[in-house]
């Protein structure tokens, strides 16, 4: 067995996606939680539990190994003009429970929480010997985070007359390897760095409002009766320069088109 076969470098982890049959998540208790939590926000300065502990223990016991994974970006879109409408601590609310409610998704779905970043939550979903599972789980995850922004937490906020929330999401599949700033401790800050991180980014930057887009890598990892929900994105005026690496043309992305 490889050294950085996953199921190697984390066991637990490992056996809990192994184990699992399918992505089963019971999307109206996620959608009845979502709501419960974002009323307490507003209401009763609710606070959320930790969301990244598991992720950061992972990554600390396998500094410089290497794993297959679907990386996800959600961004939350007009932030800045949010800033302009929201008074600083209703701002900082709003920012903070959306992130720790997209942190709370990823995790619904298996997947672990990377970082927050501003107004961004960055995710992954290991592999661990299946790569369409983990590539169901992350549009399942991602397909769940339109529907409690829409469903559940916009209802809420507009009742206040607070904006509505929109994101644009991205992912893609590959290798990354984690890295460790500074000497081994437990205030040195671990990371993952690799071309489907930075890849994952590049995409997100491209969607739209309210759209998910995956790389090809994703794509072709997907179910047939799920691929049928995409469709290629067809770029104009060279906005997307991206090669793929094993073919040299320029790599595909897909968007969502919620059929």
């Amino acid at each position: 067995m490889s050294g950085n076969d996953p199921d190697k470098m984390a066991p637990s982890i490992a056996d809990m996606i192994r184990t699992d049959r399918g992505t089963t998540v019971d999307s109206d208790t996620l959608l009845r939680e979502t709501q419960t939590r974002i009323w307490a926000s507003l209401t009763k300065n609710y606070e959320y539990s930790d969301v990244i502990s598991n992720s950061d223990r992972y990554l600390r016991s396998n500094i410089l190994k290497r794993f297959k994974s679907v990386v996800m970006y959600v961004d939350l879109v007009g932030s800045t003009q949010l800033a302009l409408d929201v008074p600083e601590e209703k701002l900082a609310m709003i920012i903070g429970s959306f992130a720790q409610e997209m942190a709370k998704t990823i995790t619904a779905y298996r997947g672990l929480v990377l970082k927050f970043v501003g107004d961004a939550v960055i995710g992954y979903f290991l592999a661990a010997g299946n790569t369409l599972l983990a590539a169901d789980r992350a549009v399942s995850c991602a397909k769940s985070m339109m529907t409690i922004i829409q469903k559940g937490i916009n209802p809420i906020l507009t009742q206040y007359d607070y904006p509505e929330l929109r994101v644009k999401l991205g992912m893609d599949y590959g290798e990354n390897i984690v890295v460790r700033y500074g000497r081994e401790s437990s205030n040195a800050r671990v990371d993952l760095i690799g071309r489907s991180m930075n890849m994952a980014a590049k995409i997100q930057s491209m969607a739209k409002p309210n759209q998910i887009l995956v790389g090809e890598h994703v794509y072709i990892r997907l179910h047939p009766s799920t691929q049928k929900e995409f469709e290629a994105v067809v770029w104009e005026n060279n906005v997307w320069t991206y090669h793929a690496v094993d073919t040299g043309n320029l790599y595909k992305v897909y968007r969502h088109t919620g059929r």
